[in-house]
């Protein structure tokens, strides 16, 4: 079987960076998925695509991996540069604003 141990990207749809700090394993899928010629859908009988474990830190994983004879690959993220303005959202209505704030 082969992994990968990767640590996920924050949600695009939130500013927060909750579910980022662990580190997940998530197997390569065997074969292929099927195209169901009755109703269309996709499918396979591979269940280890339905699997998601998830360590605290990276040696963890690794740890498990080895245990369990699984070959996983580790894909090191980019870190994100931290944004911090000196006043925030509220400074975008400061009555001192040296420009006219518009859309």
């Amino acid at each position: 079987m082969r992994a990968r141990i990767y640590q996920p990207a924050r949600n695009a749809m939130q500013s927060g960076s909750a579910k980022t700090h662990d580190w997940v394993l998530e197997f390569a899928p065997a074969d292929a998925r099927e195209i169901d010629p009755l109703m269309g859908w996709t499918s396979s009988a591979d269940t280890q695509r339905q699997v998601r474990l998830r360590f605290a830190t990276q040696a963890a994983a690794e740890d498990y991996a080895k245990a369990h004879g699984i070959e996983a690959e580790v894909q090191v993220s980019h870190k994100r540069a931290v944004n911090i303005r000196p006043g925030g959202y509220g400074d975008n209505f400061a009555t001192n604003r040296r420009g006219v704030w518009t859309h």
